[in-house]
C-alpha cells in the first residue's frame, strides 16, 4: 500500500467519524425520542387491551345468546306443550299472523280475516249514513262470530284460531280483488288438524267457504267438515254458531213503530220478531230457516239453505255501550244450532244477506225476508193494498226519474181518482141527511125525554126508511177508505226509496223535516212533541182541522154522540205530536190527500142538486114502505126490552 492510498483511507475514516458524531442526537433529542417511543408503546398496549376486552365481551355475549337460545327453546317447547294441552290437534292454528282479505263487488265492500275465518266488515257501497259516513252493517270492533265445539272435554271456538286462506278456481296475486256483474269468487278459509309430529294435515280440516257475487247482496257461506268428526264432539246433533253485534244508528230518527230488533222465520212457518221497544229474548226450540238483525232500512241476515236445529235470540240495550257511543242503538245476539253428525265428510250450506230492506230485492230470494218490512202483514187487506197496488205503482213512477215529492203527488192523485166514486157516494148520502135535518129536528122536539130515546130512534129509522135514505151509506164508503189510509201509514215510513231524498224544505222524506229546532229540554213538550217543528206535519194538522170543520158543517152534526165533535177536533192535535218525529213523506201525503179532498168536495157540491134530492125523497115517502132486516131486528130488540112501537 503506498502512501497516497493510506492517506485516502484515513481521510475517509475521518469523514465517517465526523459524520457519525454530527448525526448523533443530543440528550434533549434522545429524551424526546424516548418519550415518543414510550407513548407509542402505551397506545399499542391500550389497543391490545381493548381488543382483548372486545374479544372477552363477544365471548360473553355468545355464551349469553347460546344460553338464551336454550331458554327460548325450552320456553317454546313449554308453550307448544301448553297449546297442545289446551287446543289438542288444533294447537298449530292457535298461533299466527293476522291477515285481511278485501273483496269489492258492485254493491258491497267486504273484509275477511284469517283470525276466526270470518267476515270482518260489510259495507254497502250505494248507501251512506244520515251524516255521510260509510254504512257498515257488520263491524269488526262490535261483532262476535264463531262456532263452538267440544274436544277432550274442552270448549273451543273457531274465532280463536288462525285459518289458512286460499282462492278456489281462480288465482289472485293480491288480497284485494274486485268483482262485477256475474263474476264470482270463492274464498276458502281452513282450520287444519295437526299430525302427531305437529305438522299440518291437509286432509283434515274445518272449512269456511264464502262465495261472493259481483252484483248480489247475498253471500253464500258453507261450513265443510272434512275428517274431523273423531276429534269434535257436539252437545247433541248440532254445533253452536254464535253471532253477536252492536247495532249503530244509521238514520237521523228512529222509527218508533219499526225499531231495530231480531226477526226470525221458522222452517215452513211464519215470520216473527222480538219486541221493538224493550229488552226481549226467545228460545226457538223448533227448526229455524233464518235469523235477521233488522234495522229501519237495512238488515243483516243469517240464512240456512236447509235449516238450523234451533236458535236462542236476544235483543237488549247495553247501558254502558249507550253512554260510551252516542250512535249505539241495541245489542242483538243469536246462537243457532248447526246440524252435525259422525259422518267423516259433511257440509252445512248457509248464506249471509247484507243489504237494504227493499221489497223488490228481498222478494226475489223467495225466503219471506220482505216480511221484515212493516207493510201491515197482520191484516191481509193492508198487505194486499201495499204489495199488490201501491208498491208496483210507486216503482212504475220511479222509472220516470221524477223527484220523489212529485211521485208522491202523482200517487196521491191516482188514489183519489180511484176513490172518487166512494167520495161522491159519501157526499150524496150527507146531502140526503142535510135535506132531512129539519124533520129530524122535529123528532128531537117530539121526543125530548131520555126515556123516549127508543121511540125517537124508531121514529127516526122509520123516517129514513120512508124517505129511502140509508144513514149508514155515508159511513160505509169511509170505512172502505180506512184500509188505504192505514196502508199508506205503513208504506211511506217503511219505503227505503224515500231515504235521503229531498223535496222543498225537507232534506229527507223518510225522516222528519225541521224548520225550527232548539236544544233546551222543555218538560212534557220535548218528550211528547220533540225539540223541533216539522212544517209538513204542521200543515197536515191545519188541513185536517179544516177538513173536520167542513165535514161537520156538511153533516147533521147535532146527531152525533155527545163529545164526538170535540174528539174529532182532538185527533188532529194528537197527530201533531205523533207525526212531528215521523217520516215527512207521510205527512206530505196526508196534506196532499186533504187538499185534493177539498177540491173534490167543492166539485161534488157544485154537481149535486139538493133540491132535486129533496124532490126524490118526497116521492119516496109516497111509496109503500117495506121493513128492512135491520129495522126488524131493531124492533124485536125493542119489544124484548118492553118498548112499544109508536102508533102510526
Amino acid at each position: 500500500m503506498n502512501r497516497n492510498n493510506l492517506i485516502g483511507i484515513l481521510i475517509i475514516g475521518a469523514i465517517f467519524v465526523a459524520w457519525s458524531i454530527w448525526l448523533t442526537p443530543s440528550k434533549e433529542e434522545q429524551a424526546e425520542k424516548r418519550r415518543i417511543n414510550d407513548s407509542i408503546a402505551q397506545v399499542q398496549l391500550e389497543q391490545k387491551l381493548k381488543r382483548d376486552s372486545i374479544a372477552l365481551v363477544r365471548a360473553q355475549q355468545a355464551q349469553t345468546q347460546s344460553s338464551e337460545q336454550v331458554t327460548t327453546a325450552i320456553t317454546q317447547q313449554e308453550s307448544i306443550a301448553a297449546d297442545r294441552a289446551k287446543y289438542g290437534v288444533f294447537a298449530g292454528a292457535s298461533q299466527g299472523d293476522d291477515e285481511i282479505i278485501s273483496v269489492e263487488s258492485d254493491v258491497l265492500k267486504l273484509q275477511f280475516t284469517n283470525k276466526g275465518g270470518r267476515i270482518l266488515s260489510a259495507e254497502l257501497k250505494d248507501f251512506k249514513t244520515y251524516d255521510g259516513q260509510p254504512l257498515i252493517l257488520f263491524e269488526s270492533d262490535t261483532t262476535v262470530f264463531g262456532m263452538s265445539f267440544f274436544m277432550n272435554n274442552r270448549l273451543l271456538n273457531t274465532q280463536d284460531f288462525y285459518f289458512t286462506a286460499s282462492w278456489l278456481g281462480r288465482s289472485f296475486d293480491t288480497n284485494e280483488i274486485k268483482l262485477s256483474g256475474e263474476e264470482t269468487a270463492q274464498l276458502s278459509l281452513k282450520l287444519h288438524v295437526d299430525n302427531t309430529d305437529g305438522t299440518v294435515n291437509p286432509n283434515r280440516y274445518i272449512e269456511y267457504l264464502y262465495t261472493i257475487k259481483g252484483d248480489d247482496y247475498m253471500i253464500d257461506y258453507t261450513i265443510n267438515f272434512n275428517n274431523v268428526s273423531d276429534v269434535i264432539t257436539a252437545g247433541a246433533d248440532y254445533l253452536n254458531l254464535e253471532w253477536k253485534a252492536d247495532l249503530r244508528k244509521q238514520e237521523k230518527s228512529v222509527d218508533r213503530w219499526s225499531g231495530p230488533t231480531v226477526y226470525y222465520k221458522y222452517l215452513n212457518d211464519d215470520v216473527d220478531y222480538l219486541s221493538e221497544t224493550k229488552n226481549d229474548d226467545e228460545q226457538l226450540k223448533e227448526r229455524v230457516k233464518w235469523v235477521s238483525f233488522k234495522q229501519h232500512f237495512f238488515s243483516s241476515s243469517l240464512i240456512a239453505k236447509n235449516h238450523f236445529e234451533n236458535a236462542d235470540i236476544v235483543v237488549e240495550i247495553d247501558e254502558d255501550a249507550e253512554v260510551a257511543n252516542p250512535r249505539y242503538l241495541k245489542t242483538m245476539s243469536t246462537v243457532v244450532g248447526v246440524p252435525f253428525n259422525l259422518n267423516p265428510i259433511q257440509s252445512v250450506p248457509m248464506a249471509f244477506y247484507f243489504g237494504p230492506n227493499k221489497y223488490k230485492i228481498l222478494k226475489q230470494y223467495d225466503l219471506d225476508l220482505q216480511r221484515q218490512i212493516p207493510l201491515g202483514w197482520s191484516f191481509f187487506l193492508l198487505q194486499w193494498i201495499n204489495t199488490g197496488a201501491v208498491i208496483p205503482v210507486f216503482n212504475f213512477l220511479e222509472g220516470f226519474g221524477w223527484n220523489y215529492g212529485i211521485i208522491i203527488l202523482v200517487l196521491t192523485i191516482l188514489l183519489k181518482i180511484i176513490l172518487f166514486p166512494i167520495a161522491y157516494k159519501t157526499y150524496k148520502s150527507q146531502a140526503k141527511m142535510r135535506v132531512l135535518k129539519p124533520e129530524i129536528d122535529e123528532l128531537n122536539k117530539k121526543f125530548p125525554k131520555k126515556e123516549d130515546a127508543m121511540k125517537k130512534q124508531q121514529a127516526t129509522m122509520a123516517l129514513y126508511k120512508k124517505a129511502g135514505v140509508n144513514p149508514m151509506a155515508g159511513c160505509v164508503p169511509m170505512l172502505l177508505q180506512m184500509p188505504i189510509l192505514f196502508a199508506m201509514f205503513r208504506f211511506f215510513p217503511s219505503s227505503i226509496e224515500l231515504r235521503q231524498q229531498s223535496f222543498l224544505w225537507a232534506t229527507d222524506l223518510s225522516s222528519y223535516d225541521s224548520i225550527l229546532a232548539w236544544d233546551m229540554h222543555i218538560p212534557i213538550l220535548s218528550s211528547v212533541y220533540g225539540n223541533h217543528i216539522s212544517l209538513f206535519t204542521l200543515l197536515m194538522t191545519i188541513s185536517t182541522v179544516l177538513y173536520t170543520r167542513m165535514n161537520n158543517q156538511m153533516m147533521a152534526s147535532n146527531q152525533q154522540m155527545p163529545g164526538m165533535k170535540t174528539m174529532m177536533y182532538m185527533m188532529p192535535i194528537m197527530f201533531l205530536g205523533i207525526f212531528n218525529n215521523y217520516a215527512s213523506g207521510l205527512s206530505y201525503y196526508y196534506l196532499l190527500a186533504n187538499l185534493i179532498t177539498f177540491a173534490q168536495m167543492y166539485f161534488i157540491r157544485a154537481s149535486v142538486d139538493e133540491k132535486k134530492i129533496l124532490k126524490q125523497i118526497e116521492l119516496n115517502k109516497k111509496k109503500p114502505v117495506k121493513k128492512s132486516n135491520f129495522q126488524k131486528r131493531l124492533e124485536e130488540a125493542a119489544k124484548k126490552r118492553g118498548y112499544q112501537q109508536p102508533k102510526k
